[in-house]
């Protein structure tokens, strides 16, 4: 029992509205392999209480009176805390998601997700995965400090490697990326294979979010390496 208890999501849920922050608490306190720790009403209070209460993930609302969703995040970054952030939104466009990203979010999910996805999301953010909506712009130009628990695998890349992750981020194939940097096809796949080991990372779709949120390619600039 005390290493089921050792794996369960310390969850902090913080929005301005008492019955959205009551009903996600009923929905969420079914689920065994989630501890709700506490509650917060707006951006002050959530800072507080994730200091205190040290929380693995923060179910945080994008509106709230004082500091938003978004300037929360950006200070438990700059802070250097640890907390995984999940942010809760009624937008999915382009510039909403590229602006999550660049504060250092791990993941946004719809206020209208089923109690399912939202467990998952938890689960896969808690993992060390990012978590956003499929029509999330896998391409939007965002230039973020890397702040993912990843970034360090990133450091461990080689400059070939990262050169080949900026690539495929790019949408380009193993053989154009071969063609392009002048080597084998199976030197790529290796790469592509190590690159997806190291970070932990098994999706194309989750290596090009992991390109953008570590500033290595940009539609502006192309490939950043």
């Amino acid at each position: 029992m005390s290493v089921k208890n050792k794996q369960k999501i310390r969850l902090l849920i913080a929005d301005d509205h008492p019955v959205v922050r009551k009903g996600l608490h009923l929905c969420l306190d079914r689920h065994s392999q989630l501890q709700i720790i506490g509650e917060a009403a707006d951006g002050n209070d959530t800072l507080g209480k994730i200091k205190h209460l040290g929380p693995d993930v923060v179910l945080m609302d994008i509106n709230m009176p004082g500091l938003n969703g978004l300037e929360v995040t950006q200070e438990l970054r700059r802070l250097g805390l640890s907390v995984k952030v999940l942010i809760l939104s009624v937008h999915s466009d382009r510039d909403y998601m590229s602006k999550i990203m660049q504060a250092g979010a791990q993941g946004c999910i719809s206020k209208n997700a089923s109690p399912e996805e939202l467990v998952e999301a938890l689960e896969l953010v808690h993992g060390g995965e990012t978590y956003f909506p499929e029509e999330a712009p896998a391409t939007t130009p965002v230039r973020a400090t890397p702040t993912d628990a990843r970034a360090d695998s990133l450091a461990q890349l080689s400059a070939r490697e990262r050169e080949v992750l900026a690539l495929i981020a790019e949408g380009q194939s193993n053989k154009e990326i071969a063609t392009l940097l002048g080597i084998g096809v199976r030197t790529i796949e290796t790469h592509r294979e190590h690159i997806m080991r190291r970070l932990n990372i098994r999706t194309v779709a989750g290596l090009t979010k992991f390109a953008i949120m570590n500033g290595l390619i940009s539609l502006e600039s192309g490939p950043r390496i």
